[in-house]
């Protein structure tokens, strides 16, 4: 039964106001590592609630568009601010509602204000270009205008980093946000919008409405205000949302990944090993840049196999807020249940279980949502734990005899996100980095991460492959240009 002490109700915000749901009902936020906890109480929202914000963004757009880039600048840095002072409140409150290791949340929540700043900075730069003509009466040159309303729906593995580099370019080049944020991880959406409140956005720039996609994701996408919808989740969601939206809408989607780490012959085996474990159970594997693959070369298998198990024993399994833990619960009930039935699914289809996997329900494990990370071998391309995206702390080791079917086998899946190399062969680096098809490439380093200035996105079915997030090229999906031909007085 769940833990019903202290728990406070937390409300949308519409045009610059705290309300509550027209549903006047509220779901429940728990904790992962901790079932029974009630972390807090969100409004259960429904289309009219979301009617509501995006009326309420298209008005104040109205005005918004026009604000100095300056002032909007000001506001982001006064955010960043806001995020770093409530630093330690806000990394416990991440933990506690997604199981993530303290530690990653305060690096979340850190990352999050330098991406603030980020975009304060590079929004001043938003600009056309002068271009010659033919007729010298008449100056010709482009101008990049705000959209308009855009609609931003995020998932609950990152869910402040992710947020962040979507609303932030959208607000600092004049536009205003429907942000709905995954129901999972409300609260910390809650903090960072409450954030960009206080730090002085006019009424209306900013919506916030929480509840489940089936109640409230129709206007999100189709309402004819919206000009843009930005989209990180599965691909499922994603090819709906693609179909859904009115021909005139921008679209962004962040998708899948199954993303290959390959293992050469003279790779340096134990930071491999090291890397894979970053990549693969880091998070609770719960990334969508996640190592789900490590295909290895066979002179170096049975070394890096050994390796790999040997460092994967020593990682401690627990709650996030406990110092020392490296691999929290999973995010929800749903989430375990899909590990596990994808350990079966490998050992049926003859993989061998070669440590973990094991659902862990014991002790102090009884009300959270726990699995030991686990590591297949004798894993074949076609299997499913092979092509099919888990999110979670597996990885599957596919033995090859040359760089060539190494290469065949990463690129032998839908998708297309993230990828890695070990090695110190030039030749191989770069024919690696030539013709992987993944939209971010990793040499000798981890398949997660991404710097907040770099580009980030996939091919194939891992985006829309339009609009990069992250970066300067962020800032080219929530504008548009203008081209302007103005014909001047010729004086003689």
């Amino acid at each position: 039964m769940a833990i019903e002490t202290a728990v406070q109700t937390f409300k949308n915000l519409v045009n610059g106001q705290w309300v509550d749901s027209v549903s006047g009902a509220t779901f429940e936020n728990t904790n992962p590592a901790n079932a029974a906890e009630i972390v807090g109480r969100f409004q259960a929202s429904v289309e009219e609630d979301v009617n509501l914000a995006i009326e309420s963004a298209d008005r104040a757009f109205q005005t918004w568009r026009y604000v100095a880039p300056t002032k909007r600048a000001e506001i982001l840095y006064k955010a960043a601010d806001l995020l770093e002072a409530g630093l330690e409140q806000y990394a416990e409150e991440l933990t506690r509602e997604e199981g993530k290791t303290l530690a990653s949340s305060r690096m979340e929540v850190k990352r999050s204000a330098q991406t603030l700043r980020y975009y304060a900075s590079e929004g001043l730069n938003v600009a056309g270009e002068t271009l010659p003509s033919d007729d010298p009466t008449t100056f010709v040159y482009t101008k990049k205008e705000p959209l308009g309303v855009i609609t931003v729906i995020t998932p609950w593995n990152f869910p402040l980093s992710i947020p962040v580099r979507k609303i932030a370019p959208a607000l600092v080049s004049g536009n205003t946000v429907v942000f709905k944020p995954a129901s999972d991880t409300p609260l910390i959406a809650f903090r960072l919008v409450q954030a960009l409140h206080d730090a002085g956005l006019p009424a209306g720039v900013i919506n916030f409405v929480t509840g489940s996609a089936s109640r409230t994701g129709t206007p999100l996408v189709t309402h004819p205000a919206v000009k843009a919808v930005t989209f990180t989740g599965s691909t499922g969601a994603g090819e709906k949302i693609n179909k859904s939206v009115r021909l005139s809408t921008r679209v962004q989607l962040e998708l899948g990944g199954k993303n290959p780490l390959i293992v050469m012959q003279d790779a340096d085996v134990e930071q491999a090993a090291e890397l894979a474990i970053k990549g693969g159970f880091e998070l609770t594997g719960q990334a969508c840049t996640g190592t789900s693959r490590v295909i290895v070369m066979d002179s170096v298998h049975d070394q890096f196999v050994n390796a790999l198990i040997a460092k994967t024993q020593l990682l401690t399994v627990g709650s996030g807020l406990t110092k020392g833990i490296e691999v929290g619960p999973l995010a929800n009930a749903s989430q375990l249940k899909n590990v596990l039935e994808y350990v079966e699914i490998g050992k049926a289809e003859g993989a061998e279980l070669v440590y973990g996997g094991e659902h862990l329900s014991e002790g102090e494990y009884a009300s959270g949502y726990y699995v030991r990370p686990a590591i297949f071998t004798n894993v074949l391309p076609n299997m499913r734990i092979a092509q099919e995206e888990i999110f979670g702390p597996v990885i599957s080791i596919i033995r090859v005899t040359s760089f060539q079917e190494a290469m065949r086998i990463a690129n032998d899946v839908e998708f297309g996100l993230s990828a890695a190399i070990c090695t110190f062969d030039p030749n191989h680096i770069q024919h690696f980095i030539n013709n992987i098809q993944a939209g971010v490439v990793k040499v000798n380093r981890t398949t997660t991460g991404n710097a907040y200035n770099a580009p980030f996105g996939g091919v194939k079915m891992s985006s829309t492959a339009t609009y990069r997030e992250s970066g300067r090229g962020a800032l080219e999906f929530y504008t548009q240009i203008k081209s302007v031909y103005h014909g001047v007085k010729s004086i003689d």
